[in-house]
């Protein structure tokens, strides 16, 4: 408990001075500076990403008529948790998630089977009318924006998608030292919309996906020489992994599991838990398959002549809306961080206020032996600004052993102290926040290593 009551985001978020609430703003975060340098560090890693993966960020309204949300099927079931406006005798509302904004994107042009996949990235604000006694620190939030993206697919593109969103979960949770357990939702055979075959060519692909990133076998070979298809039930997992233990096949990277029946009514999910260090599960990634917002949203795009043909083989109807020309893309739900606000709470509790290098609020202070060398450490610490770091500088009156313990108290990553001799030679001497000592460095080859150390998104340090 103790542990847990040191970990908890609001007393680490009051120590650090990252964040506050306030009653004129019910469930509403406010980010001091320092809490608002790691929010913007976590964007800035996403929208990175974005660009090596092929996203385009996209900027959309925050509030919209009713008339959309009753098109995208949200004012039915979502209205009591929607925050809404008169204006001129019409009803807005503050939208809760980006996706009927991005359907609209997609639908303001003619598009082709040749630009999908179509990948937009949002970082937009949203609101959501939580009830006051659920609302809980960052983890339960009325406002908050989420590193959400809609991904616009064709059929046979939803295996390799789905594995390219897998495979960015996990590369962004490794760095962050957490474990991504991963489970497939399947239809509820009494509460879903869409064709049967769809349905089952949709989760197939999902599961594809899942062994092709998992390093489960789609199919393996038990002692008595039957052929068993592996779908993340508990039985198929146990025979799997006695056939492991025994050699027969190589231990995969985890074994997904199934949820049978608990998929959407408009598709199925791959759901993702990840787990921190004190072995507690969150759900902040999502991964969801949509057939029911491109049938509202009437989308379509061209199709080759390939697909034509292979639908017309496989007996289905070809065309939508009249053209014989159209199909629906399916889409894509997806969500690495989640609510920015969630994954920071997470996160501060996971580190225990203790940031990594390239997260870190406070990641540097410069520390002079003695008053001499002010001016130095004062030139050091404008040269490392200028070089985009977060930078501070101990000219107190206090002793040079309380200015290094300060700097370990209150989590700088490194000191760089400064005596006479690295005045004279131009260096800083480098110590983590471990209280390793790393030696003598040139200013220059100071700044070369931090920046190798932010950029490689080390937990080092």
């Amino acid at each position: 408990m103790e542990a847990a009551s040191a970990r908890n985001h609001r007393n680490v978020g009051k120590q650090q001075q990252l964040f506050l609430f306030h009653e004129l703003s019910p469930g509403c975060c406010f980010f001091l500076p320092h809490g608002a340098r790691i929010y913007n560090a976590l964007v800035e890693f996403i929208r990175n990403e974005y660009r090596k993966r092929g996203y385009d960020e996209v900027i959309t309204p925050n509030m919209f008529h009713h008339k959309l949300w009753e098109t995208s099927g949200h004012w039915a079931h979502y209205e009591e948790n929607m925050f809404k406006v008169e204006i001129e005798k019409e009803i807005h509302a503050l939208k809760p998630m980006n996706c009927p904004g991005h359907m609209l994107m997609y639908a303001s042009a003619s598009r082709s089977y040749r630009e999908l996949p179509m990948r937009y990235a949002d970082f937009g604000v949203l609101h959501r009318n939580e009830l006051s006694g659920t609302l809980s620190g960052l983890t339960r939030v009325r406002r908050f924006q989420q590193d959400d993206a809609h991904i616009f697919i064709r059929r046979d593109q939803i295996e390799e998608e789905i594995r390219r969103c897998l495979d960015f979960v996990h590369f962004v949770y490794e760095i962050f030292g957490c474990t991504c357990i991963f489970n497939l939702s399947t239809r509820n055979p009494e509460k879903y919309v869409g064709e049967l075959a769809v349905w089952n060519d949709a989760e197939s692909s999902l599961a594809k996906a899942l062994n092709t990133f998992c390093g489960t076998p789609g199919v393996f070979t038990d002692e008595d020489g039957t052929e068993i298809n592996y779908d993340g039930s508990p039985l198929v997992i146990k025979k799997l992994k006695r056939l492991v233990a025994k050699g027969n096949y190589p231990e995969p990277r985890q074994y997904w599991k199934l949820n049978p029946a608990d998929a959407a009514f408009y598709g199925p999910k791959i759901d993702i838990q990840v787990e921190d260090c004190m072995r507690r599960l969150h759900q902040c990634a999502t991964v969801q398959l949509d057939f029911q917002l491109p049938e509202r949203f009437k989308l379509t795009y061209v199709m080759s002549e390939e697909e034509k043909k292979m639908r017309e083989d496989a007996g289905e109807t070809v065309g939508v809306d009249g053209v014989a020309a159209y199909a629906r893309p399916v889409v894509v739900h997806r969500a690495v961080l989640g609510s920015l606000e969630r994954i920071m709470g997470v996160l501060t509790e996971h580190f225990a206020g203790k940031w990594p290098f390239w997260l870190s609020p406070r990641q540097i202070m410069v520390v002079p032996v003695a008053h001499d060398q002010d001016s130095y450490v004062t030139e050091v610490r404008n040269i490392l600004h200028e070089a985009g770091f977060h930078v501070d500088v101990d000219v107190s009156d206090d002793t040079f052993k309380k200015k290094v313990r300060t700097a370990q108290t209150e989590q700088y990553n490194i000191a760089l102290v400064c005596g006479a001799q690295e005045k004279a030679n131009r260096t800083v001497n480098i110590r983590t926040r471990d209280g390793q000592q790393h030696g003598e460095k040139t200013i220059e080859e100071c700044v070369n290593w931090l920046k190798e150390l932010k950029n490689s998104y080390s937990r080092a340090y």
